[in-house]
């Protein structure tokens, strides 16, 4: 779910040498009370109570010593040389045996901040510690300890860690309350910026809500505080002094601080963290379907007076709603009291509900709302099922026809065998797509099956011109075709009928 043009300036802020957070100054924005008008007077105090608890994570790792164009073997030297002795000291240095191999240490920095003093807990990014062999913990007034890893969670590139608290007396800080930050609110960030320990900068939230497609439940804070290498897993906090945020990446084209940095809400963190400590892993709520956005042309299509909500694509085969509660067609419009705007606001939403949970539903159905009683299912569970699944073919005259620049014909054994359609997968097969045409321009190809049209089941190609004929009638000027492709993964596309 990676935009390329996002990523390829997204920069990661491990490979840093710092150890907490920072924040870049900010505009002045009004804010409610008068006295802050032109923003803080001065945060000194503030600061000095977080200082201690935002540490530096030191990680270290073996790799075995590079063979590719950029290794450079040991030299050949003259038997005796009296060069032999140094080159022998700088090869074993860098893990080299003669012709680069045996093991390099590689080392990454990156920040975190304690959350529970009494039990030594710390949390920072997971992609800060990753494939780490060794984790240490170094703290403001130069005390170091070992960490080990308590689990991490790679959807929100979240890890927490554990260090011995009989060894140092710590000091801790708490999640606030990240739903109640507001854009132009003043926030702080302490860290080790390249390798400079203490530092304190600050800024504002310059937006909230932001998907810069880094994971499935992306909900960023957007901040101009000076987020830069080593600041990843430090914390964001608030006038409070409460930790609203986890800074973990930033848009960069140099790789320094532009002003735009992001950072993980302490809404989402707090659920993925308590869940870490508790069970060494996340246990997610899962519904079990596949969705897709709802655009304009599909909401006209499903005769709905606005685009929203999140339309039911194919429905996971033993998954919790494979009873039929939910179906494909159906567009969630609101998800246990909370209102579904967009496609992406489903899964994170169901992923903060507990498991086993019982759940109203609201849906669009063929153009009535209705709510169904979902009870959720784990999502680490749902992910070892496969995707997809067809329906039971209903027989389907021997013909072909053409139509919206498609050549439909009947799904027979010689078809499935041309095309590699799946034995699950029903309906009337695409055949050919004339270029140029509407279907075309949505992607359809030869060799995708047509399931639905208009959220009515097809068998044959005169099914296909008798609904067709029929949305036209009706004045609908857009077709809404559930297409299955040849392995059964469904999707609905709109194709324009004028």
């Amino acid at each position: 779910m990676h935009r390329p043009s996002l990523v390829s300036a997204l920069r990661r802020t491990f490979l840093a040498a710092g150890a907490a957070l920072i924040l870049g100054a900010g505009m002045s924005a009004p804010l409610a009370s008068p006295a802050f008008a032109k923003g803080p007077d001065s945060v000194a105090d503030l600061a000095e109570g977080l200082l201690d608890a935002v540490v530096n994570i030191s990680t270290s790792q073996r790799v075995k010593g590079s063979e590719g164009p950029g290794a450079v073997p040991m030299p050949e030297l003259p038997e005796g040389s009296p060069f032999q002795d140094f080159f022998d000291d700088f090869f074993k240095d860098r893990g080299g045996e003669g012709q680069g191999g045996g093991q390099q240490k590689v080392q990454s920095l990156g920040s975190g901040f304690v959350v529970d003093a009494e039990k030594g807990i710390i949390v920072t990014n997971n992609h800060v510690i990753a494939d780490a062999d060794e984790i240490e913990v170094n703290f403001a007034d130069g005390a170091k300890l070992k960490a080990e890893l308590v689990g991490k969670d790679t959807k929100t590139d979240i890890a927490v860690l554990k260090v011995d608290p009989a060894k140092k007396q710590l000091k801790a800080v708490k999640f606030g309350d990240s739903d109640k930050i507001r854009i132009g609110d003043w926030v702080m960030a302490i860290g080790n910026p390249f390798g400079l320990g203490g530092t304190v900068t600050l800024g504002i939230v310059s937006a909230r809500n932001r998907d810069i497609n880094a994971g499935p439940y992306d909900d960023f804070i957007q901040t101009d505080a000076a987020i830069n290498r080593g600041n990843s897993g430090g914390p964001l906090f608030n006038m409070d002094g409460e930790v609203i945020g986890i800074n973990t990446a930033i848009i960069s084209p140099s790789g320094g601080s532009i002003g735009i940095g992001f950072s993980i809400p302490a809404k989402l963190a707090a659920g993925v963290v308590d869940q870490l400590r508790e069970f060494g892993e996340t246990r997610r709520g899962w519904l079990g379907v596949r969705i897709q956005p709802v655009t304009p042309d599909i909401a006209e299509s499903l005769g709905m007076a606005e685009a929203r909500g999140a339309l039911v694509a194919g429905v996971i085969k033993g998954g919790p709603v494979d009873d039929g509660s939910i179906l494909p067609g159906d567009v969630i419009i609101r998800f246990d009291g909370k209102d579904i705007a967009e496609m992406r606001d489903l899964p994170r939403v169901v992923a903060e509900s507990p498991v086993g949970k019982a759940v109203d539903v609201v849906i669009i159905r063929k153009g009535v709302e209705q709510t169904v009683k979902v009870t959720l299912g784990r999502l680490e569970d749902g992910e070892k099922l496969a995707d997809g699944e067809g329906k039971a073919d209903d027989g389907a005259p021997v013909s072909t026809a053409t139509v919206l620049g498609m050549t439909v014909a009947t799904l027979d054994e010689e078809a499935r065998a041309k095309f590699g359609i799946s034995p699950d997968v029903s309906g009337v097969v695409i055949t050919e797509v004339a270029e140029g045409s509407a279907a075309a321009e949505r992607g359809i190809v030869p060799g995708e099956v047509i399931t639905e049209i208009a959220q009515e089941s097809v068998s044959s190609p005169q099914q296909v011109l008798d609904r067709i004929n029929a949305l036209k009638e009706q004045g609908r000027k857009n077709a809404l075709l559930m297409l299955a492709s040849k392995t059964g993964e469904l999707r609905f596309v709109t194709i324009r009928m004028d």
